[in-house]
């Protein structure tokens, strides 16, 4: 495991082998860099599971059983249209279960190839920072098994989930996002505190597979960080999907009574509710990972809710130490937390690293999906910026139409003057995958005349994008009622 160039000098150690973690891990050994890894995730059989918590209870998991769970709905209900008629179909959520481990599984396996491939060396463990760039390794029992020294420590511990003391866990009846990825049972009654991404999407999931879906979301305003308008569109799917979604609502308290959770909020308006459950998910957000990673004199600078303070390059107040992902300001996407650990890989080798975090696709993966690339309308608003705006609704697109899912639609933002691309906002079939055409445009600078002279395949949902860019100059040709030049 970590025997193999263990009395070599070492020159980096990472400490978290999720997204960030052994992204960076890779880079730094494919820039010749003598590298170490240090992560201390298990699975269920005690073995070493890589990947962090996008991997083993976050990303990848959730997205296996948004599939299958579409894929269950889509069956009782779709396919008929489609001339596919299929008497009777029953949910075994215990396959469905065991595929999701399956997928991870061998996630987990191909983490560990890669680093092994890549000779980087992984110590199973918890690593904690010292004073002077060294790092000790904790066993499964807390205690010290080994320290190490190295010339860069790259610090990717990523996050944990919030926890809410009105509705403390109890891992059977109040759980957090990792529970809700494995309840034995659908629940008849599910409540799910936040509707932020997480949220949306496991009541998603349960709800697909049968449970009334009642979400408790503080924010008076449904997916504030989003489009005001993409958001309009996503809370009118989702509430006519089933999934009572209650805004401006404050949990004050709850309890589990006997096998079920009384939860007690409070209204915008100040009146005083009373829910009862089978389960309770709470989804309200997520934490850096600070607290154990940092020794007593480590003297690393920590911000508001324990994040690292960092540079634009991700480095730390202590000279030849890093932060990425989690850890430190931007959104917690493992996307983001990736390119931050190449980045530090390539700055560390002596190159020039850079992330542009101007250009960081969101996703959520609901249904219909919701993704957007740069600055909404609000913000373009607040900075006083002059923009034009072009839109199209999948409702006038032939491959939509073909596919059988019409709901949604591409919004583009451009500057008035110089016509550059300051942002594009999607809901609809597919836009998790078609939001990278978005953020390449915007990565090379381009403008809406740039995609609307650009040529897109015939019949395909990309035609929306191309639809959308011609609407901003007012020349889309599948448009009825478009803006004329």
């Amino acid at each position: 495991m970590a025997d193999k160039g263990m009395k070599d000098k070492i020159d980096v150690i990472v400490i978290g082998a999720g997204p960030a973690g052994y992204v960076g891990a890779i880079r730094c050994a494919q820039l010749g860099l003598n590298t170490v890894c240090i992560d201390d995730w298990r699975n269920d059989a005690g073995k070493p599971a890589l990947g962090g918590t996008c991997l083993n209870v976050g990303c990848i998991p959730s997205k296996a059983l948004l599939e299958s769970s579409a894929l269950y709905e889509r069956s009782r209900g779709e396919f008929a249209q489609h001339g596919l008629k299929i008497p009777q179909v029953e949910l075994d959520l215990g396959a469905m279960m065991a595929r999701k481990r399956k997928i991870v599984e061998t996630l987990n396996q191909g983490v560990s190839g890669l680093l092994k491939a890549n000779g980087v060396s992984l110590i199973c463990g918890r690593g904690r920072l010292l004073a002077n760039h060294h790092v000790e390794v904790l066993g499964d029992d807390g205690e010290v098994t080994q320290t190490l020294e190295a010339e860069n420590v790259i610090l990717a511990t990523g996050s944990r989930s919030t926890d809410l003391s009105v509705a403390p866990r109890d891992g059977k009846y109040i759980v957090d996002s990792t529970g809700a990825l494995s309840f034995d049972a659908v629940p008849k009654r599910l409540g799910v505190i936040g509707a932020g991404v997480i949220g949306l999407e496991l009541g998603s999931v349960w709800r697909r597979l049968g449970s009334e879906v009642t979400l408790i979301e503080a924010q008076e305003e449904f997916l504030f960080m989003a489009d005001r308008q993409i958001a309009k569109e996503g809370l009118r799917y989702f509430t006519k999907q089933g999934l009572d979604i209650r805004l401006g609502a404050r949990v004050v308290g709850s309890r589990v009574e006997g096998e079920e959770v009384v939860l007690h909020y409070q209204d915008a308006d100040g009146k005083d509710h009373e829910m009862r459950f089978d389960r309770l998910i709470v989804a309200v957000g997520r934490e850096p990972n600070s607290g154990e990673v940092l020794g007593v004199d480590a003297g690393v600078s920590l911000g508001a809710r324990g994040m690292v303070i960092v540079d634009d390059t991700c480095r730390t107040n202590i000279p030849g130490v890093y932060a990425v992902g989690d850890l430190v300001r931007g959104p917690m996407l493992a996307h983001k937390g990736s390119e931050e650990g190449v980045m530090v890989a390539e700055v560390i080798a002596g190159h020039h690293g850079q992330v542009d975090y101007g250009a960081i696709p969101s996703v959520m993966y609901t249904d219909p999906e919701i993704a957007w690339v740069g600055r909404n309308e609000e913000e373009l608003k607040g900075l006083g910026i002059d923009y034009n705006v072009g839109s199209f609704a999948f409702a006038a697109n032939g491959r939509a139409l073909a596919h059988g899912d019409t709901r949604g639609m591409i919004k583009v933002l451009a500057d008035a003057k110089t016509d550059r691309v300051l942002g594009v906002h999607m809901i609809g079939p597919d836009c998790s995958e078609l939001i990278a055409q978005a953020v390449l445009v915007m990565q090379y600078q381009g403008s809406s005349e740039d995609i609307a002279l650009t040529m897109f395949a015939h019949p395909s949902l990309s035609e929306s994008l191309h639809e959308a860019a011609l609407d901003v100059a007012g020349v889309a040709i599948h448009k009825v009622g478009r803006k004329r030049r």
